[in-house]
């Protein structure tokens, strides 16, 4: 295992994300919905064909994850959501998030884009988060 941690400049995390290249990342809402913003930003600026297969494919992820068929597509994934993973480094296979409640829509929308469960830790901190997360499938 190895675990590594970020530079120390807050303006340079997901420089420092992407070249860690994580297989699991742990963060705060906050954070989380700053990547969410970031790459909604990145995407609406896409339009014609490009914008149109972008939101299909955001679309059609949503509609099986909201119906218990995960959150992979073989060509989606290839096609469009291979440069969203890159935002990470490319690597990472589970995200966890905790101390604050987490909108719905950011939880979904990051479960789709980068195609691994995002699951969710509550409880008290001493009590430790990691031992009360949702399902990896859940929907």
């Amino acid at each position: 295992m190895s675990c590594g941690f970020f530079g120390g400049n807050v303006l340079k995390l997901t420089e420092d994300i992407a070249i860690l290249k994580p297989t699991f990342f742990a963060s705060v809402p906050r954070l989380f919905n700053k990547f969410y913003d970031k790459i909604n930003a990145r995407l609406k600026e896409k339009s014609g064909a490009k914008g149109w297969l972008i939101q299909k494919a955001i679309a059609a992820k949503l509609y099986y994850l909201k119906n218990g068929q995960g959150f992979n597509h073989k060509f989606y994934d290839k096609v469009v959501f291979s440069k969203i993973k890159a935002f990470l480094g490319g690597n990472v296979r589970m995200m966890i998030t905790g101390s604050a409640p987490i909108s719905g829509d950011v939880l979904d929308f990051l479960k789709v884009a980068f195609s691994c469960p995002l699951t969710e830790g509550y409880g008290l901190t001493e009590s430790g988060g990691g031992s009360t997360i949702t399902f990896a499938n859940d929907p």
